[in-house]
C-alpha cells in the first residue's frame, strides 16, 4: 500500500518535471538576449534535467518492487 502510494506521488511529479522541461523549451529562444539570465537558465534546465532522471530511476524501482511483492 505504501509502495503504491510513493509510485502515484513519484509518478505526479515526473509529470510535473517534464511538463516542466518543454515550457522552458519553449521559451528559451525569446529570453536569450542577456548571458546572465542564459547561465541561470541553463543551471534550471540543468536541475530539471537530473530531477527528471532521479524520478524516473525512482519510478522504475518501485515498479519493480511492486511487480515483485504482488
Amino acid at each position: 500500500m505504501l509502495l503504491t502510494l510513493v509510485q502515484i506521488i513519484v509518478a505526479a511529479l515526473l509529470v510535473v518535471v517534464i511538463l516542466l522541461q518543454a515550457q522552458g523549451s519553449g521559451l528559451s529562444g525569446a529570453f536569450g538576449g542577456s548571458g546572465e539570465f542564459y547561465r541561470s537558465k541553463r543551471s534550471i534546465e540543468k536541475l530539471l534535467m537530473r530531477l527528471t532522471i532521479i524520478l524516473g530511476v525512482i519510478f522504475g524501482i518501485t515498479s519493480i518492487s511492486l511487480l515483485f511483492i504482488h
